[in-house]
């Protein structure tokens, strides 16, 4: 492309939601998870939904991703809807990272990253230098380069949740939607694993939604904030204006008091608790 139509295709590209989400309902059999709801994700950035357990979080992940389809309603992705397009290029635009992925017994982290690949071979096209690079370097951005020839089942959660997102990033789309990744991890393991995912979104212009439970972590990592319940996004937009007291409290039931970090300047929560730390540790 020349300069000109590359700032023209940047300008689109901020401007036009990458996802418009409209009317989304979604039902399994007779019962109703989502409900007309409407959401948007713009391009180049970190989204990070939270609500509480059963609020249809991975359903709506899963119908973004086109493995679930919806009861009424549109997903599109660049103003086209995922469900009317074909299943190899949706595997070309949007990777999807379920919550607790299982591999096969015995696979190395090698074979597992390279499964990656596997919605740009064909009978035509098979394994070539351009899939060997794209695995290498997914497992570099990843940082799991040292693993490559030892079994995903030997490493530790926080090596292994690396490996899958080095999968996901091998596939070489546009779009990553990760559910839970950090669950069950640590403090520090989910952080440096965030702070990851950010520079994927940032530095190598990649959209990333992402589905989590820890709401400090969410709020020191989102571009944007969505807050779910009973099926519906509440609250979307900046950090800051979504992650507040009355909130926290109308989404989660939940009484806390917002500070603000004096280094990111990020908003953190404290839940309130009916005993002062003096008297609890008595």
């Amino acid at each position: 492309m020349t300069p000109v139509v590359d700032q023209v295709q940047s300008h689109l590209e901020e401007s036009v939601p990458l996802f418009a989400i409209e009317g989304l309902s979604v039902s399994y059999g007779e019962t109703r998870v989502i409900s007309d709801l409407d959401l948007t994700v713009q391009f180049g950035q970190m989204t990070i939904i939270v609500g509480p357990n059963g609020c249809g979080k991975s359903t709506l992940l899963k119908t973004m991703g086109r493995v679930l389809h919806p009861s009424a309603g549109t997903v599109r992705l660049r103003g086209t809807p995922v469900h009317t397009q074909p299943t190899r290029q949706i595997a070309r635009e949007i990777a999807l990272l379920p919550q607790g992925p299982v591999a096969p017994e015995g696979l190395t982290v090698h074979e597992l990253v390279a499964q990656g690949r596997f919605p740009h071979q064909s009978l035509i096209r098979q394994w070539s230098r351009e899939d060997a690079r794209a695995v290498a370097d997914a497992m570099k951005a990843a940082q799991v380069t040292e693993f490559a020839n030892r079994r995903l089942s030997d490493l530790s959660g926080g090596q292994r949740q690396r490996c899958w997102i080095a999968m996901v990033i091998a596939q070489a789309t546009s779009v990553l939607l990760l559910d839970e990744p950090t669950t069950f991890l640590d403090l520090k393991v989910q952080v440096d694993l965030m702070a990851m995912l950010r520079s994927i979104a940032h530095d190598a212009n990649r959209t990333l939604v992402v589905v989590m439970h820890e709401l400090n972590v969410a709020a020191a990592f989102a571009d944007k904030l969505v807050m779910m319940k009973d099926g519906a996004v509440i609250v979307e937009g900046s950090v800051s204006d979504v992650f507040t007291h009355e909130n926290l409290a109308r989404v989660f039931d939940l009484d806390a008091t917002i500070l603000i970090d004096v280094e990111s300047g990020r908003p953190v929560c404290v839940p309130k608790t009916s005993q002062p730390l003096s008297v609890a540790a008595q």
